[in-house]
């Protein structure tokens, strides 16, 4: 529609320019008067298409169709005042076919086919004569000859212009909805691991309650009192907590939380408690944390934040476990999360597949979902993140998030 209100545009101007030029410098009477009147009517009715669709970008096949139609109406009108079928630019009839061809549904096309060759039957039958001066000698210099040539490179000039800029939109189109489609088998795959992952909590709980219940056991035997030995169950029964966090975690971002609650805190703190609960369950030779919020935020703690952030901190200290930067920092209402490592860094092939599956830089069958859903739950909370080669060595992964937009709110 934008495009066709452009070319009613350049028929405005085109049509004053040419019965300007007609009148003044060949001296051929036309009906001036009639024809401007014409004119303030495709006008008027451009203006209302535009405003039309800015209010409202959709378009229907029938609002296309019935443009068209003014259009053609429009263009007959002018050709009936100025000599039927024997004014040369009776050829922009094309014009209207070939655009509705790309533009409308095959039975609005035909339409359009129809109501032009009845136009112009009908013009060779009635119009207003269009007494042109003696024709010279030469035939290149025939006013007839000019105005087919300069019709014909109108019409070429206007379809190749249009036709290119239609076809960039239909593969823009097209380009957009196979990214929906692949969104959509994205997020399909991710449900299915969610799935998965959330039986699989499941059953773990079981077996883990069962555990749990065993170190309790041997804790208050006397065979176990031993100081090394009660250290190891120490440890055991922590890491069984552990693996019920996990799985509570787990649960919770499949929305069956067993209990536990969204906690309130500010952005700064959920942040430094996140680090340091990774700090103390992994295993980095040098760990380089930098928080630069200056203006702190109350927030409502989110799990799958938690996730995301901690899966890009696990691949970074998989790839270099002697050291491990993360910086955190906000602009405006936008957080921004960069962890770097000097680990060897992304192959060029991955980081052009970035967030695909099975992406994996291990070589190990079954990896590579990592990033997949770090990039999956970014843009679901309308963010973004981007992945490159550091020059001094390693990878930098940027994660940026919109505050508004994700699960930390603001409290009002």
């Amino acid at each position: 529609m934008q495009q066709l209100i452009q070319l009613r545009w350049i028929a405005v101007i085109g049509q004053l320019s040419t019965i300007f030029v007609v009148t003044v410098v060949f001296g051929i009477e036309l009906p001036v008067r009639l024809m401007l009147e014409v004119l303030v009517c495709l006008v008027a009715f451009n203006i209302a298409s535009h405003l039309r669709w800015h209010e409202r970008p959709m378009v229907s096949n029938k609002e296309l169709f019935l443009a068209m139609l003014v259009d053609v109406a429009i263009l007959t009108a002018q050709l009936y005042l100025s000599g039927g079928t024997t004014n040369p630019f009776v050829f922009l009839y094309l014009l209207q076919i070939i655009l509705s061809a790309l533009l409308l549904e095959a039975w609005s096309t035909w339409m359009i086919v129809g109501i032009t060759s009845t136009c112009l039957v009908g013009l060779s039958a009635f119009s207003h004569p269009l007494v042109l001066p003696r024709d010279n000698e030469s035939l290149f210099f025939s006013l007839y000859v000019q105005g087919i040539l300069i019709c014909f490179v109108l019409n070429a000039a206007l379809l190749a212009f249009f036709i290119i800029r239609i076809n960039a939109n239909l593969r823009a189109g097209d380009a957009e909805l196979a990214e929906l489609r692949n969104r959509a088998i994205e997020e399909e795959h991710i449900v299915r691991m969610g799935l998965l992952a959330s039986g699989a909590a499941h059953e773990l709980g079981t077996p883990l309650a069962t555990l749990s219940v065993i170190l309790g056991d041997w804790r208050r035997m006397p065979e176990f009192q031993s100081k090394d030995l009660q250290a190891e169950i120490a440890e055991m029964e922590t890491q069984i907590l552990r693996c019920k966090g996990i799985v509570s975690s787990i649960l919770l971002s499949a929305g069956e939380a067993r209990g536990e609650s969204s906690v309130k805190t500010t952005l700064r703190t959920f942040l430094d408690e996140l680090v340091a609960e990774w700090r103390d369950s992994r295993s980095v030779d040098h760990f380089d944390y930098r928080n630069l919020i200056e203006q702190d935020i109350p927030v409502a703690f989110d799990s799958v934040l938690k996730q995301m952030i901690c899966n890009v901190l696990d691949n970074a200290a998989e790839a270099s476990p002697h050291k491990v930067t993360f910086e955190v920092a906000r602009e405006g209402d936008i957080l921004h999360l960069q962890i770097a490592d000097e680990g060897p860094g992304f192959p060029p092939a991955m980081l052009t597949q970035l967030g695909k599956p099975y992406q994996s830089t291990k070589g190990r069958h079954g990896r590579g979902l990592g990033l997949f859903l770090v990039v999956n739950v970014a843009r679901k909370l309308g963010g973004a993140i981007s992945a490159r080669n550091r020059e001094q060595g390693g990878a930098l992964v940027e994660v940026t998030l919109p505050l508004a937009s994700i699960s930390l709110e603001e409290d009002e």
